[in-house]
This record gives C-alpha cells, structure tokens and sequence, in this order.
C-alpha cells in the first residue's frame, strides 16, 4: 500500500524539489495524483514495447524512478533474449526501484543502475523509455542525449518520450495549468500544497512545446515523430528510428 503525499502540507518552503528518501517514500502516491492518464501512459508503455521489441535486444528505461515503465515492459514484451536496463541518478530511487524489481516474478532480466543518463551508454535498443525524465534534464543537454539515444537504437527502434508541457499559445497555457491544478485538487491536494511543489518544481522542471519536442526529435534523425496520449498540460510522444 502506498503512503500517501503530504510532503508539502504544512506549507513548508522547498529550495528545489529533488528525488531523495522524502519523494520516494511517497513517491507511487504522488505521481498518480499529480499526473492526469499516468496509469494509463504506464500500462500502454508495455503495450507499445510489446509490439517494436526485437528478440536478442535491449530496452532502456531512463529515468526509470521506482520502475513502474519497467515492470510494464517486462509484463508484456514476449520475444526472446530481451533485457530491460532500468536507470536513474536517485540513489534512493535505485534503492527503491531494485526493492521493486525483486519482489517482481517476471522472467525477463532486469539490470538497475544508479547513473547519470546523460553519461549512459545506449546500445542495441529496440525500445528506449523517458518517463517524465526530459523535463529534468538542462535544455542545452537535451540534444546530445536525443542523439545519443538514436545512434544506439536498432533500426525500426522505438523511443518512448512522457513529458510536461507548454502551450505556444499564453492563455491557453495558463488556462490548462489551471484544469491542471483542478485536477490535483479533484485527487485530494490543498492550494498550499499546490502552490509549494509547484515553487519548488519550478528551478528544476523546464517543459517545453510540442513543436519543440518534434524539433528535437527531428534533429536528432528521427523521422516518424508524433503524440500518442495527452491529457491537458500532460503528454507522451513516440519516435521510430527509420
């Protein structure tokens, strides 16, 4: 059973939102009521693999947290010879994520590593995974990791990109901000604690449009780039390697 969020109710300030002992405690609880169609981008991460994963290779989850895109991907991919490398830069999500992944009986091999994703080495992928994990990395990173991704896909490889986003348009991003936070509230968190995780997100979390995630995409030498989900502020994109 999952303990419940309450990391940000007594309205104390947070200097920045990191992923340490307090976040993964909570963690299951947190992202579930923080992101509108999270069960359904999980579940269909493992539909997804399922259908583009190649016997004899690789599937990367970068970012992985506690390993729920994983798990989803070990429960449905059923072509022979696959492992799942699961990777985070938390050590207490690496904990947590290896507690996971051992009480889990699915067969296929699971590697969890502590490391940074920007120093990852990505070979013989047929399915590559980002699970709200762009968003954290610094803006002037994210083309040489996109690159990096590419060269190490096999060819018809899928990336699987989940992201924050914003809107070009001002006022429609304010206005689904604001549908967001409606959410959070329907799911059981206070105004102040909206407003605290959202201050402390914000030196830590840069969204960008979906124009800019194509551009990205595109410049790295993916060609087949679109949306497969979006609910409000929130989206998961896909990428083949042609």
């Amino acid at each position: 059973m999952s303990v419940k969020d309450t990391l940000y109710a007594s309205g104390l300030p947070h200097a920045d939102f990191v992923f340490d002992e307090n976040v993964v405690a909570v963690f299951p609880d947190m992202i579930n009521r923080s992101v509108p169609g999270y069960r359904t981008i999980i579940a269909m991460i493992g539909t997804l693999a399922a259908e583009y994963a190649r016997p004899n290779s690789q599937c990367y989850d970068l970012g992985c947290s506690l390993g729920e895109a994983s798990l989803s991907i070990r429960e449905q991919i059923k072509v022979p010879g696959c492992s799942i490398i699961a990777i985070d830069n938390s050590e207490a999500m690496v904990a947590g994520c290896q507690e996971v992944m051992a009480q889990d009986d699915g067969n296929i091999p699971v590697e969890v590593r502590c490391e940074n994703i920007l120093e990852t080495t990505i070979s013989n992928a047929s399915i590559v995974v980002m699970n709200f994990t762009l968003q954290f990395v610094a803006p002037e990173a994210r083309d040489g990791l996109l690159a990096n991704i590419y060269k190490g896909l096999l060819p018809g490889g899928l990336l699987i990109i989940s992201e924050k986003i914003r809107f070009e348009d001002p006022s429609l991003n304010a206005h689904f901000i604001e549908m967001h936070h409606r959410f959070k509230e329907q799911q059981g968190y206070s105004k102040l604690e909206i407003s605290c995780k959202r201050a402390a997100l914000e030196k830590v979390l840069f969204p960008e449009t979906i124009t800019e995630h194509k551009q990205r995409l595109r410049a790295a030498g993916f060609r087949t780039v679109d949306i497969w989900f979006q609910c409000f502020n929130f989206a998961s994109m896909v990428a083949i390697k042609n």
